[in-house]
């Protein structure tokens, strides 16, 4: 916390946040690079209110809707990014509530600029299928990377979810996998024959080759040293092989294009929740807006009235 706090605003300010860190990591299990989001954003908070000689104990609605204004205003922040702040504060104002600090949350009713829905990034069957089939197979790490995609892509897994699969979580007879997602929760996620077949393939000799035939962790995904991939080499590796067809994709959009493809295929909100891991609904929601575009784009094409 900042030195320039007043003493007695800055002693309870640091207990307050010590106590909002171990309630993050300790009782909803989140990880430390979500904890990190919030601490900035307190931070500038408490440098705001302490101009006038206030602390979060007291705080008002009106003090947190100028506070609002200063970081849209003066700091031309978009209005997404003002809501990601908020809703940090709000979080920690809740937990200050909860903790019994005040009675009340000055923050709770304040309105803030809502953020355009930004739909994700899906792509194309076709451009999957070309993105796979375009991979040089015939090395080691060739068909480690053939075998990461085709899994993002059957599975809907997170990058950090792909390089932290473990040998334990295979189950190659019934085609599933054992995922840890965010917050720590565990589900069971089946994938494809396709991807069994490369997962198998790299298994049995691209995994044992990289490793240098030695046991030296107990990650499925390994870089050329043998040790666990890391996020940003599975980002290089996919950059190299969008940027070779001419793509515009990120990683995640195999995730993206995984939960559009399953709607469109037929499978219900809820199912596709539960796959995917949501914790709401609501973030899997979005993905119906994106079908929705596609059903759009068919009706123009094919509806006799649909290009009137």
């Amino acid at each position: 916390m900042t030195k320039s706090l007043p003493v007695f605003n800055e002693l309870i300010h640091r207990k307050i946040f010590l106590a909002f860190r171990t309630y993050l990591l300790a009782e909803l299990s989140l990880s430390k690079k979500t904890l990190e989001t919030y601490e900035p954003v307190y931070t500038d908070f408490l440098l705001w209110i302490e101009r006038s000689g206030q602390s979060v104990i007291d705080v008002t609605s009106l003090d947190c809707e100028k506070y609002i204004r200063h970081i849209g205003t003066d700091r031309n922040n978009s209005p997404r990014t003002i809501a990601k702040k908020v809703s940090a504060l709000r979080a920690v104002f809740r937990f200050i509530v909860m903790s019994g600090f005040r009675a009340d949350n000055p923050i709770e009713s304040v309105d803030i600029p809502k953020a355009a829905a930004i739909l994700p990034a899906v792509m194309e069957q076709s451009e999957i299928d070309l993105l796979l089939d375009s991979i040089d197979t015939t090395t080691p790490i060739g068909v480690r990377d053939r075998c990461m995609l085709e899994l993002m892509y059957s599975c809907g897994l997170r990058i950090s979810e792909l390089c932290n699969i473990k040998m334990s979580d295979i189950f190659i007879a019934d085609r599933f996998l054992r995922i840890i997602g965010k917050g720590n929760k565990e589900r069971l996620v089946p994938f494809g024959k396709e991807a069994k077949i490369w997962l198998i393939d790299y298994m049995e000799v691209a995994r044992p080759f990289l490793s240098g035939n030695k046991i030296r962790n107990n990650f499925l995904f390994l870089s050329v040293r043998g040790d666990k991939i890391s996020r940003k080499s599975v980002w290089v590796r996919f950059n190299k092989i969008v940027s070779a067809l001419g793509l515009n994709a990120k990683p995640h959009a195999l995730r993206h294009s995984c939960a559009t493809h399953m709607l469109h295929g037929g499978a219900n909100l809820r199912e596709v929740q539960e796959f995917l891991g949501h914790s709401d609904i609501s973030t899997t929601q979005i993905y119906t807006h994106v079908d929705i575009g596609r059903l759009s784009s068919f009706h123009k094409q094919y509806h006799p009235r649909g290009k009137l």
